[in-house]
């Protein structure tokens, strides 16, 4: 008899943990990932915590919305496992993947794939100087162009080339957004690159309290800058976006993507990609980005592979993507 009940005790804990393991021993499925994103004052963060709630409420997997140092700190964030997810620039995602640029020192990064391009990341020159009215009127300021070896370092550097000028013809200062918005408005610098969905919230406080606007970035330095570089394309800031700001501002772009390990599983990927994409609407009540949220924009011109969660969803929508 006491053999028996110790028979049936063990199967009873077998059993028990058969079931707490959903039945087939596999308790990979992620309970919480933490997301990279950028600077408090950016628009990565505010929209992370967006994402980050909306992927809670639809999947369960709890999103852990950190500030950091931007695309770069991101990418390598979830290399070393830091992180899970991030939002980067896809243009420094393709520095990353192909170990270029920026990413020259660590080498080819394989370690992330993509989940699906957010919306455009407009780069916006602003200045409270009435005599800039075009790239070519920094030579000679004082001009942040982000931090040393940053995405946004490298959209500045793209776009002085773009107008026959380089590093050495500016006073460069590498600042985030939000010491930028700082510094002009203490009249510590002369003009500010700054890479993020418009309307970004550090511009925004600048504009209403000075008489800051945007440089457009246009003519034959946006097309130069889009024959040597594709990934850039043309974008206009609609009139009204920040105050002061009676017309239309064009400007080139780059894309907000959100990426995630390489490690994490399909089937949390497929549905963290299902929780965003099925939930336009939703999101975009929380978060106005959300409404460049399309399939098209997901999809088009991404510079690293999609993983394989992500691609099997895009997959139910007819649209095919490159995976690894």
């Amino acid at each position: 008899m006491k053999r028996i009940l110790s028979i049936v005790m063990v199967l009873a804990v077998v059993l028990a943990c058969f079931a707490a393991c959903g039945g087939n021993g596999d308790n990979s499925g992620a309970k919480a990932m933490t997301m990279g994103t950028g600077g408090t004052s950016g628009t990565y963060y505010g929209y992370g915590g967006t994402l980050g709630n909306q992927i809670k409420k639809s999947t369960g997997i709890s999103v852990n919305v950190v500030s950091t140092d931007g695309s770069k700190a991101n990418i390598l964030g979830i290399d070393t496992g830091n992180y899970q997810l991030a939002t980067v620039q896809s243009d420094v995602m393709a520095y990353a993947w192909n170990g270029s640029r920026t990413f020259e020192a660590e080498g080819k990064l394989e370690s992330f794939r993509v989940i699906g391009g957010l919306y455009a990341e407009a780069v916006q020159l602003v200045t409270m100087d009435a005599e800039i009215k075009s790239v070519a009127d920094l030579k000679g300021k004082k001009v942040s162009i982000g931090a040393a070896g940053s995405g946004v370092y490298f959209n500045a550097m793209d776009i002085l080339a773009a107008a026959g000028l380089s590093e050495d013809d500016i006073v460069p200062q590498y600042q985030s957004f939000a010491d930028s918005a700082d510094a002009l408005k203490d009249g510590k610098i002369d003009a500010a690159f700054i890479v993020a969905g418009a309307p970004t919230p550090a511009i925004q406080e600048l504009c209403t309290s000075t008489s800051a606007y945007l440089v457009p970035v246009d003519g034959d330095v946006a097309e130069k800058l889009m024959k040597d570089s594709p990934y850039y394309t043309t974008y206009k800031i609609p009139a009204g976006t920040y105050n002061g700001q009676d017309a239309d501002v064009t400007t080139v772009t780059v894309k907000a993507t959100l990426i995630v390990s390489a490690s994490a599983s399909e089937e949390d990927v497929y549905n963290i990609t299902k929780a965003i994409f099925d939930n336009v609407e939703a999101i975009s009540s929380s978060h106005a980005k959300g409404a460049e949220l399309s399939l098209e924009n997901a999809t088009d011109g991404m510079t690293a592979p999609f993983h394989a969660g992500a691609a099997k969803y895009f997959a139910e929508k007819n649209i095919t993507v490159e995976s690894k």
